[in-house]
């Protein structure tokens, strides 16, 4: 560790955690001979990779897949409107190489999967979970386990937050608690809908993603106490916080190998407590408009998500459709719509499991499809 030199330029930048007594530059050369993984490079992803690029964490790797969209752009910090439609991965490592070039960053433009997930979490001390959707953050607990590496966890929703160090190894060599003590099975498909469905305030990612950083950096430099067997609880709309308690499960099985998470998380089945429902495409969709085939469209979103963008359906947000069944034709096809086919499936089911509809399909990807395949002039929310 002493072996770590820092340039005078790096003295400089980073002076103001040298003079810190219980940091100083001992804290300073763990934080560059460090090697962080950050998986998802979005709304926790962009405030995590700004303050530990600025902290001069020695290297750091990127897991990102998608390209940046418009509708990120409200809370992704990371990237610009000339980004849009670019790798988040790539985007990400140019302006945080403008940031601090000291860093050296490691570009994983891939799906993290059951089968790559092992040989990439093996390259790094710690990994930091910045994900949406629960099958990636099972995974990413799963892998840090078999591998025995910290888990710096954080999730956000609407105007709500929290954060905890997951299998961190104390002082005494104890090893804390890790995901599935918490949550030991995820919640029935569609019951907790993603940022994109659920929506996320601009500020929240920024403020959680900050506290997420300031728990990598606690790990990495060994001082103070990080959130291990504790889950730390924020709303930003009562400025409450809390702090729980997360203890070791006795009965939780041993996790030795990575598994299917989509199975696991139901994403994708069905059960004879979710019914099938029937779908078409947007292009179908666009082929019954042309031939003036007799049907109704019905959108279930919101009233300001309607305004925004919208198909000339009617529109029935989703928490009505049972008052307003009258509204919806039973001689004929009809299509339902949201944002993105989620909701609008969930109304189809209520439907049919409760006035015996046989006519309703669901619009596949919803608008988002809409607008990626027949009209681009559609705004995307």
């Amino acid at each position: 560790m002493n072996s770590i030199s820092f340039s005078k330029e790096e003295l400089e930048r980073y002076s103001r955690h040298l003079i810190i007594p219980e940091f100083n530059i001992e804290g300073q050369r763990r934080l560059k001979n460090a090697k962080v993984l950050i998986v998802g490079s979005g709304g926790l992803g962009s405030p995590l990779l700004l303050y530990l690029t600025a902290a001069g964490v020695g290297t750091i790797g990127i897991v990102d897949f998608d390209v940046v969209d418009e509708s990120n752009l409200q809370r992704q910090v990371l990237f610009t409107v000339d980004d849009v439609g670019q790798p988040k991965s790539a985007t990400a490592i140019k302006r945080l190489k403008g940031l601090n070039p000291n860093v050296n960053f490691i570009e994983h433009n891939t799906r993290l999967t059951s089968s790559n997930a092992l040989d990439i979490l093996s390259d790094y001390d710690l990994v930091a979970d910045g994900t949406d959707n629960f099958p990636t953050r099972y995974l990413v607990n799963d892998a840090s386990v078999i591998l025995q590496k910290p888990n710096v966890y954080a999730s956000i929703f609407r105007f709500e937050g929290q954060v905890s160090v997951f299998n961190y190894t104390d002082k005494d060599g104890k090893v804390g608690p890790n995901y599935r003590d918490l949550f030991p099975t995820p919640p029935p498909p569609g019951l907790v809908p993603s940022c994109a469905e659920g929506g996320v305030i601009g500020v929240l990612p920024g403020i959680i993603g900050s506290l997420q950083a300031n728990e990598v950096i606690k790990v990495i430099t060994g001082i103070g106490d990080p959130l291990n067997g504790r889950l730390f609880l924020f709303d930003a709309l009562t400025f409450e916080t809390r702090t729980l308690k997360v203890h070791k499960d006795p009965d939780q099985e041993s996790i030795v190998k990575l598994i299917d998470y989509e199975v696991f998380c139901g994403i994708g089945q069905q059960t004879e407590d979710v019914p099938s429902v029937k779908e078409i495409n947007v292009k179908e969709l666009e082929r019954m408009k042309d031939s003036n085939e007799d049907y109704q469209l019905i959108d279930v979103r919101e009233p300001y998500e309607y305004e925004i963008a919208h198909l000339n359906g009617v529109l029935i947000p989703l928490d009505q459709v049972e008052e307003q069944v009258d509204q919806i034709a039973s001689d004929k096809k009809v299509v339902v719509h949201c944002r993105s086919g989620v909701r609008s499936a969930k109304a189809i089911e209520s439907l049919e499991k409760k006035f015996g509809f046989t006519n309703l399909y669901n619009l596949k990807g919803g608008i988002l499809a809409y607008a990626d395949e027949i009209d681009n002039s559609l705004a995307k929310y």
